[in-house]
């Protein structure tokens, strides 16, 4: 029979896990550099830029910069994502055992 008081818990359960991930995620710190490390940009896995570096031998060059900044970005938001993902399998893993909204027993 369906328990409605189990799905309860186990929503509830799953906002606070929520919660705690995003807190993590602020407190990741995720690297990517461009350019053999002329272009360096860090964000948190929540995706705020935190900090961006760029060598001065690129102020010249704006275009080198443009393209350099862009790679940057661009291998940034991948490993953001990944990062999310990966933060997201590991909830649900998590959440696999311990909870069974028909009642009884969880399998396993």
């Amino acid at each position: 029979m369906f328990d409605q008081s189990k799905l309860g818990e186990m929503l509830g359960s799953m906002q606070n896990t929520l919660k705690e991930l995003e807190e993590q995620n602020k407190q990741t710190t995720l690297t990517t550099k461009s350019g053999g490390g002329l272009v360096q940009i860090t964000a948190n896995g929540a995706g705020e830029i935190i900090d961006i570096n760029i060598d001065d031998s690129l102020l010249e060059d704006k275009e080198s910069l443009q393209i350099l900044l862009m790679s940057a970005f661009n291998d940034l938001c991948k490993s953001i994502e990944s990062n999310r993902q990966s933060s997201a399998l590991n909830i649900l893993n998590g959440l696999g055992g311990g909870f069974n909204i028909f009642g009884g027993k969880p399998n396993g």
